[in-house]
């Protein structure tokens, strides 16, 4: 059963028992819903690779099947962490104040990594994101610690 530790199968079963259907495991297409759930951030491409699908009912992945995926996905490098996200934002904070432009952050979401569209953007900063100042500037490391600890989802 995978090198996951008894108390981290426990939270893996919870979150089965929360976004699936007994016996049936949980659709595909929340496979990176389920992984953050568990406190890990992969991206789109891992998820792919490790089993995602882009549309439901395509396939179903089994608790035993996905204690292997967890565990993949917890050792990979790529992850990115509060100090990684704040250390990237810092390069837009000209006055180093913690603030940068709302317009900066959307152009950085919409054309940098994982493209997100203008839709996925506007629910973004709808649940994560302070109002901008008179100036459009945001305190961007709120920004973050909301990001990172209520995951908006994606429909």
């Amino acid at each position: 059963m995978a090198d996951v530790p008894k108390r981290e199968v426990e939270n893996v079963e919870f979150v089965f028992e929360v976004m699936g259907s007994p016996g049936e495991g949980i659709d595909a297409v929340d496979l990176g819903d389920a992984l953050r759930a568990l406190n890990l951030n992969p991206t789109l491409a891992l998820i792919e690779k490790m089993g995602g699908t882009k549309k439901r009912n395509e396939k179903k992945i089994k608790l035993d099947e996905f204690l292997p995926i967890y565990s993949q996905v917890k050792k990979e490098k790529e992850q990115g962490c509060y100090e990684d996200f704040i250390e990237c934002l810092k390069l837009y904070d000209k006055e180093e104040n913690g603030t940068m432009l709302l317009a900066e952050l959307q152009h950085a979401l919409l054309a940098l990594g994982e493209n997100l569209d203008d839709e996925q953007v506007e629910t973004l900063f709808a649940d994560c994101m302070d109002p901008e100042d008179d100036e459009g500037m945001i305190p961007y490391s709120q920004f973050i610690q909301r990001l990172m600890s209520d995951p908006v989802v994606f429909d």
